[in-house]
């Protein structure tokens, strides 16, 4: 097969863990405590974004609080953080989602590079929880990033670090924010969930075990070679 990728960025929550449950009980006892009730409809919308944005938009979700300054916004957001790293504690290599291990092991076979670009902090936390931390040539440090997705800069900074071109990358995620950020860094995008909230991706399974290296760098490969443009 012609024109294959030179690296795959890997979103985490969502792609290769599933930690949403503990973001959102973290999420919704900070909620409790401000008077504002965090909902699943709520915490879809913090999918792919940064903590404090995600703060920001859960007090934006009630226009009767007051309006906070930015140190107590990083406490807030500091003190959700504390209860979701602990939430956090028993994840384990069982954790990692259907599909992904197997997925990994064939693309570094191949040898493809491989980073993972999380708007989490925990990042490295979680991929030493999941034993997975060998298998990627670079993990993006969240603090370094000034603005997160669907600002591209999370995808381009893997790249950068690993030396190489953005049309030659593949990013893996699960949330529009994510699927944007990959799509204005000019890569090549693979959704997993719904073609309705994942409309930008240029590739698209419903769950991490539909993934397949050989389709995904087919699907690549034709968009590649300017043949499956959006």
């Amino acid at each position: 097969m012609s024109n294959l990728p030179k690296a795959v960025i890997f979103d985490l929550d969502g792609v290769i863990t599933d930690t949403a449950e503990f973001h959102f009980l973290a999420w919704k006892q900070l909620g409790e405590e401000l008077g504002i009730e965090v909902d699943r409809a709520l915490n879809e919308q913090l999918k792919g974004v940064s903590r404090l944005q995600s703060l920001e938009r859960i007090i934006a979700s009630s226009p009767k609080q007051p309006v906070r300054p930015i140190d107590e916004l990083e406490r807030l957001a500091a003190k959700k953080n504390t209860h979701y790293t602990w939430l956090i504690q028993s994840i384990s290599p069982n954790d990692i989602l259907p599909g992904i291990d197997t997925l990994i092991k064939e693309l570094r076979a191949a040898s493809i590079k491989l980073a993972v670009g999380s708007a989490s902090k925990n990042a490295p936390f979680v991929l030493e929880r999941l034993e997975l931390t060998g298998a990627f040539d670079y993990i993006v440090d969240a603090s370094n990033i000034r603005h997160g997705k669907p600002d591209p800069e999370t995808f381009t900074d893997a790249a950068d670090y690993l030396k190489v071109p953005y049309k030659a990358c593949i990013g893996i995620e699960d949330s529009a924010a994510g699927i944007e950020a990959i799509k204005r860094a000019g890569m090549f995008a693979v959704g997993i969930g719904s073609a309705e909230s994942l409309h930008q991706a240029d590739y698209l399974v419903r769950a991490t075990d539909n993934l397949r290296m050989s389709t995904i760098l087919e699907a690549y490969s034709q968009w590649s070679n300017g043949t499956c443009l959006d």
